[in-house]
């Protein structure tokens, strides 16, 4: 229970790694803001997590509308009191985004941006004043291994969202608000189990990742809890890769 008394907020927490993480950082002891614009399952989670004893609440929330992000915060505070920790987790990532800079129409380039980068800055810039007002927190921003390896639209977006994590750490430091990004590789999500062919699976596995076997969800959530602890104190402004030793940078 290493998180009692503490609020996580998390966007796109109605599937996916933002519901695994609802999940996991609930049974810490967390208070849970699920945030999505899916409320039904976003609620759907909400049940499990209350099951279980613990805390949560289902929001209605469309990170590209600055006014639905208020008000997904102000719903949030008045149930727990404040926001601690801020994921960033929402995010236009199917296969039809991964395609090459210029083959991607403009519109879905628009509305990639507006969701993986403009969401980020819209969440942080309501959650700013709680969690100031809490002594300070974090911010986890989800970018991907494509913003290191990726040669497509989305990678460009994950690619941003570096850059924001690094700004924004950078920004928020004197409020004792820590900004980190995680770049999940090949993890056992859903999407990507439906989407990846077996024989790209095979060869990331084998011949390029030095950790010879499947990316868990967990992987992930462990560096989250890291992130949150006070174990992760002295670091800000860094994106860490979870994929298996791929891709190792110099």
């Amino acid at each position: 229970m290493r998180f009692v008394d503490k609020v996580m907020m998390i966007t796109g927490g109605a599937q996916g790694m933002g519901a695994h993480a609802a999940n996991a950082f609930a049974a810490e002891g967390a208070a849970v803001i699920i945030a999505d614009i899916d409320l039904p399952r976003a609620q759907a989670i909400v049940d499990d997590i209350e099951k279980t004893g613990g805390q949560a609440i289902a929001v209605n929330c469309n990170v590209t509308d600055p006014g639905a992000v208020s008000e997904a915060v102000a719903r949030g505070v008045k149930a727990f009191g404040g926001i601690d920790f801020l994921l960033n987790g929402a995010a236009l990532h199917t296969y039809a985004y991964g395609k090459p800079t210029l083959v991607l129409g403009i519109d879905m380039w628009r509305a990639m941006l507006e969701v993986n980068v403009l969401g980020i800055v819209n969440c942080v810039a309501a959650a700013r004043s709680t969690m100031a007002d809490r002594g300070g927190g974090v911010v986890i921003n989800m970018s991907s291994i494509n913003s290191f390896v990726g040669l497509s639209a989305y990678g460009v977006s994950k690619l941003a969202v570096r850059g924001l994590t690094a700004a924004m750490a950078a920004e928020l430091a004197p409020e004792n608000i820590r900004v980190l990004g995680l770049a999940p590789g090949m993890i056992d999500t859903e999407s990507t189990l439906r989407e990846l062919l077996d024989i790209h699976k095979d060869m990331l596995i084998n011949q390029m990742q030095l950790i010879k076997r499947q990316g868990k969800k967990q992987d992930v959530i462990d560096a989250m809890m890291f992130f949150c602890s006070e174990n992760a104190s002295f670091i800000t402004g860094e994106t860490l890769i979870v994929g298996g030793g791929y891709p190792l940078r110099v």
